[in-house]
């Protein structure tokens, strides 16, 4: 049976949800198995009100759980179709043991993550536990800071994820409600040039292929397992940021969208800087704007990709910086920051003499504001001035009480 095409308008109002359900009506998704949690459950919803309206000609599979909604997900991309789905927070938890069955058995599935705290105590709003969470599963990472990239990074990750020579499954990154449910304006791509753009699936190794039987999900033990983590690791993670930086580049003719795997801004003349992740990268630049009007030289570094991890990009970004802040949106837990600790590898063994610092925010979705960050850039200037850190290593923005410190 023939769908129907969608007319849409050159700018569309949609929040993160509602654009990343777009994406997967668009690039034709084959199935889509899933089980509903705030605030994710929009984008699966949309993609099931999109089918039974007739504008996808794939399926929809509602399942009892997280864990069996990715346990679908894998049954269908090992059959050889295009797969997605969507989770967050308690759900993501529950479907963490099947996320490295799917990278261990190359399967380009896309899973839209809607960033959400973790409990206990129980809360719905976002912070970045969940995205920690499934960081070292196997699966390629990319993180939007707004709706229209929620959008864009979809396409980009079925284009990367389905590459022959990559294979692996890909999670798109959004935060709860500041961008699940806000809405903005989102530029969109017509419905045959978003197709055009992923293109067709073409299975590989798919178990429906009888003229070429496959085995899926083998038990390796000691004989072959560390070999075939290695390999995982070393052989194919390390040709996805070539691909990833060709696919950018194919996106950015498509549409005028330029993307980099660290996004810099400001950066060419900043001598203090904050790096950080997903809604708070814009709400950064906007005080980092106000600061230079005042005379701190002030910039920010937006992580797009968290996994493969850019460390190169990274050093470069931060190579010529007096003192860097690194916002983590998770509770450390008797640690530094898990992001404060990728950058922190990214600069050892290295000539920087950048101070860097540590700032955990925003948990269970509390506000981090222009004040705070006004205060912040202040703090990094004054470190920047001293040669050295004149605050602990590691602080808490906005929490209530008694001023939090570590390290």
């Amino acid at each position: 049976m023939a769908f129907d095409k969608m007319e849409l308008k050159d700018i569309e109002v949609w929040d993160g949800n509602f654009a990343a359900a777009q994406a997967l009506r668009q690039a034709q998704v084959d199935v889509v198995s899933a089980y509903p949690i705030t605030p994710s459950t929009p984008i699966v919803e949309g993609y099931a009100k999109f089918k039974s309206d007739n504008y996808v000609e794939g399926e929809f599979v509602m399942v009892e759980s997280e864990h069996a909604a990715m346990s679908g997900c894998i049954g269908a991309a090992a059959a050889g179709g295009r797969v997605a789905t969507a989770t967050s927070s308690q759900g993501l938890a529950l479907m963490v043991e099947t996320l490295y069955q799917a990278s261990g058995m190359r399967l380009p599935i896309v899973l839209n993550i809607v960033n959400r705290a973790l409990a206990a105590p129980l809360n719905v709003n976002g912070d970045h536990s969940d995205m920690y969470l499934c960081r070292d599963s196997g699966w390629i990472q990319f993180d939007a800071f707004c709706p229209q990239e929620a959008y864009d990074l979809n396409f980009i990750a079925f284009k990367v994820s389905e590459d022959h020579d990559v294979r692996l499954p890909a999670v798109v990154n959004q935060d709860g409600f500041m961008t699940s449910h806000t809405a903005q304006g989102v530029n969109t791509l017509t419905d045959d040039a978003a197709y055009g753009f992923v293109g067709q699936y073409k299975p590989m190794n798919d178990m429906l292929d009888f003229e070429h039987p496959v085995t899926h999900g083998v038990q390796t033990e000691e004989d072959w397992h560390f070999e075939h983590k290695a390999r995982q690791h070393n052989d194919l993670m390390t040709k996805v940021p070539s691909k990833i930086d060709e696919v950018f580049a194919a996106f950015e003719k498509l549409s005028g969208r330029k993307y980099n795997q660290v996004e810099c801004y400001d950066m060419d003349d900043a001598d203090v800087a904050v790096f950080c992740m997903g809604t708070s990268v814009e709400t950064a630049r906007e005080v980092a704007g106000e600061m230079r009007a005042k005379g701190i030289k002030a910039g920010v570094v937006g992580l797009r990709v968290i996994r493969p991890f850019p460390f190169m990009e990274v050093r470069a970004a931060l190579k010529d910086i007096k003192a860097v802040a690194v916002l983590d949106r998770s509770s450390p837990n008797g640690a530094a920051g898990a992001m404060f600790n990728e950058v922190a590898a990214s600069l050892f063994n290295t000539d920087s003499k950048v101070l860097l610092s540590g700032y955990i925010y925003g948990l269970g979705g509390r506000d981090l504001t222009k004040a705070h960050l006004v205060d912040l850039y202040n703090e990094l200037q004054a470190n920047a001035d001293a040669g050295k850190l004149t605050t602990q290593q590691q602080q808490f923005i906005g929490v209530r009480g008694p001023k939090l410190a570590y390290l």
